[in-house]
């Protein structure tokens, strides 16, 4: 049987963790990193599965945290915001969620991991998405 001050101690142990991970309340991430990709057309290819590349045209590198949930308003949590990575967590309500990790490795080169859930359906993918052009028109 646990003992209460042990209980204590594990829930306080819990809240510390979550509140060294998250941003303080009303503390805005920059997510600067995202910024600074070069807007046009990328080329993402998905790892392991044998399915063509997708090109789109990216005017602001925010557009790769939710490419499961495309044109729909989600809430986002920052989990890490660095220099070269950036990993966010979405909720889309009554759509479904994610959780996206964007490593840069040039600002036309990305490494892109993500996973979630869509339309009720699990989703997970790895992906490389280069910049490959302008957008036309």
């Amino acid at each position: 049987m646990v003992g209460k001050n042990t209980l204590r101690l594990a829930g306080a142990g819990i809240a510390a963790m979550l509140a060294c991970s998250a941003p303080a309340s009303g503390e805005r991430a920059s997510l600067t990193m995202l910024d600074q990709l070069d807007a046009g057309r990328w080329e993402l290819r998905l790892r392991d599965s044998g399915i063509p590349a997708e090109r789109m045209c990216i005017s602001n590198g925010r557009r790769f945290i939710q490419l499961r949930h495309p044109e729909v308003t989600c809430e986002r949590l920052v989990v890490e915001d660095g220099p070269s990575e950036v990993t966010v967590q979405y909720t889309c309500r009554g759509q479904g969620y994610g959780r996206t990790s964007i490593r840069r490795e040039t600002n036309r080169l990305l490494q892109i991991q993500s996973q979630g859930i869509r339309d009720g359906l699990p989703f997970e993918f790895s992906a490389e998405a280069r910049r490959v052009g302008n957008c036309s028109g």
